[in-house]
């Protein structure tokens, strides 16, 4: 892989893992493109490099919000913090489930079927056009409905459902205030790509090389740039309800690897 072309496909996870259009199926888009034809162990390590990397860039945007959360936990209460931690806590069961048990079946979605992609996201767009036109309330993330967000956030496991649109779309439209829908669908992620690669490394399922860290590095620094921009942008989109035009976007690019997948 080139340099180049790592900050490319950098630059695309920082800005699709937090802007609602589908950071998988934008790599997969992006790498069927460009014919990314590595092996799987060093397409997954780079991967794994690029969702730190935005992992990252979350935990840097909302580092208050962390503080405030970790202070409150060694309090050892049942307060505001010690909830949200347990929220969070509710939210991840669906994806971890979908992970340790279904991992291989999931595989199976991947690997350059842009077809199916272009599909998944015309119901990302469907999801932002209905969550954009949701009236915008203070009501605050419940233990119930942490459960569903993280359902949903299990299926948007899928290339082509964006996992922030479809987390962020599903807490709105269960009445959810904006803001806190936004805070909640980016910190509830951060514990799943966090524990996605400590069971990589556990599994020895990466590789690494000295010829790699060039374009490793520069994914990484793409990635996360461009990640803190879109974090903070993203924020400032939901509360506006902005969204209609992320879903227009889904639906044009959606539309174009349909027929690029049934044409090629």
């Amino acid at each position: 892989m080139e340099i180049i072309d790592a900050i490319i496909l950098g630059i695309v996870q920082g800005l699709t893992e937090f802007l609602p259009v589908s950071s998988s199926g934008h790599l997969e888009i992006g790498s069927a493109i460009l014919g990314d034809d590595k092996i799987p162990e060093e397409s997954l390590m780079f991967t794994i490099v690029l969702h730190f990397a935005t992992a990252l860039a979350t935990l840097v945007v909302f580092r208050k919000d962390i503080v405030e959360i970790i202070e409150g936990l060694i309090k050892f209460q049942w307060n505001e913090e010690t909830q949200f931690t347990v929220k969070i806590i509710l939210s991840m069961i669906p994806a971890v489930i979908v992970g340790l048990f279904f991992e291989e079946e999931l595989e199976q979605f991947f690997g350059g079927k842009i077809t199916f992609v272009g599909f998944m996201l015309l119901v990302t767009a469907i999801l932002l056009f209905l969550a954009d036109r949701a009236k915008n309330t203070g009501k605050p993330v419940g233990f119930r409905n942490s459960v569903l967000i993280g359902l949903s956030q299990a299926i948007a496991m899928l290339p082509g459902i964006s996992r922030s649109g479809a987390t962020i779309s599903t807490s709105v439209l269960l009445g959810i205030d904006k803001n806190k829908a936004a805070r909640f669908s980016f910190l509830m992620v951060v514990p799943l790509i966090i524990g996605k690669i400590a069971k990589d490394i556990l599994d020895g399922a990466l590789t690494y090389n000295e010829a790699s860290f060039g374009y490793l590095s520069a994914g990484f620094v793409a990635a996360f740039i461009s990640g803190f921009f879109a974090c903070t942008w993203m924020i400032q989109l939901v509360r506006k309800s902005k969204l209609t035009y992320f879903a227009i976007y889904c639906t044009i690019v959606g539309l174009i690897a349909i027929f690029a997948g049934i044409y090629s």
